[in-house]
């Protein structure tokens, strides 16, 4: 295992034995007389090999290269428990939960929380998205001297709750809100350098509500606009089409792939706005939720780091790697 570059940490977990051990034999074999001596070196109590070189490579493809549902296991998400399930079924040897975690880890692996991705997206169609066509929207901006902009909506409900506080331990602590489920909407569209325009409105989004929002952010700016959206209905509907047409050029809608919101980092300013900020509000009322959204959004405006921030996501590396 060490002649085949594999670390010492590894070597000591696949084989069940103590850091001391591990580099006694490993002495041993090197200054001893080669790998015949070591038939004759006793095992440590308790230190039969676990698993071999070539099982803790294979079980680092299975991990990384399957859903776990493909392994028929019933959830998507990998545990230490169910790693070890893997290990009994595949190698038939069992390890204990925190051995299994410490063998992750000498494997390069650590705990983390997935992406969410809707199984109905196309990978053709963001690879396409990637590859050809948002460069060719960049292009088409430069030529024109157009400025980019991600947007996106979403609503919050005077409800809503998504954080955590600190408190005696085994006291729940109760936060005073509205029993009522009063609810607005939201809508904004951001830039990789930093600006971000919105606004905000009671019911669903239809065309009306998003030309009014598309007329105020052409009024606003003295270059052309592209915007990029996703394919809500207002956003595709005949009314706005015409409206879009009727600005000559002025304002131009692009659409992202179905199902593909890690795409968009407008989806990083409901993050900012909905839980780190309005949930923290304690909003009683329906005219408090729509000024505890308008205060977020406005102070988020102002704060051109952090939404450039929103830009440098894994996932959006796209778009610094053209524009």
């Amino acid at each position: 295992m060490f002649e085949a570059g594999i670390d010492p940490e590894t070597v000591q977990v696949a084989l069940g034995a103590g850091r001391s051990t591990v580099y006694r034999w490993l002495a041993i074999y090197r200054y001893g007389g080669g790998p015949d001596v070591l038939l004759n070196v006793k095992s440590s109590p308790g230190g039969p090999s676990r698993l071999p070189a070539t099982a803790i490579a294979k079980l680092y493809g299975l991990i990384t290269g399957h859903d776990r549902r493909q392994l028929h296991f019933e959830f998507a998400l990998w545990t230490r428990d169910m790693v070890a399930d893997l290990i009994k079924r595949e190698f038939g040897v069992q390890l204990a939960t925190t051995t299994v975690g410490r063998l992750l880890r000498t494997m390069g692996l650590s705990p983390q929380r997935p992406l969410r991705r809707a199984h109905e997206q196309n990978p053709e169609a963001v690879a396409r998205w990637k590859d050809e066509e948002y460069p060719a929207i960049v292009a088409a901006a430069e030529k024109v001297g157009a400025v980019v902009y991600f947007g996106d909506e979403a609503s919050i409900r005077s409800d809503f709750h998504s954080g955590t506080t600190w408190a005696p331990i085994g006291q729940a602590l109760v936060l005073s809100k509205t029993g009522n489920r009063e609810s607005i909407g939201m809508i904004s569209a951001i830039t990789a350098g930093g600006s971000l325009k919105f606004s905000t409105f009671t019911g669903g989004l239809n065309s009306e509500v998003f030309i009014e929002f598309l007329t105020n952010l052409v009024r606003g700016s003295r270059r052309p606009v592209f915007l990029i959206l996703d394919r809500h209905s207002a956003h595709i509907s005949k009314m706005t089409t015409e409206y879009v047409n009727s600005t000559n050029g002025k304002l131009r809608l692009f659409f992202l792939p179905s199902y593909s919101p890690e795409l968009n980092p407008d989806e990083w300013v409901w993050k900012n706005v909905k839980h780190d900020q309005v949930d923290n509000a304690g909003v009683l009322n329906v005219d408090q939720l729509f000024s505890a959204a308008t205060d977020a959004l406005t102070r988020l405006q102002q704060l051109l780091r952090i939404v450039k921030a929103f830009f440098r996501d894994l996932c959006l590396r796209y778009i610094s790697n053209v524009s």
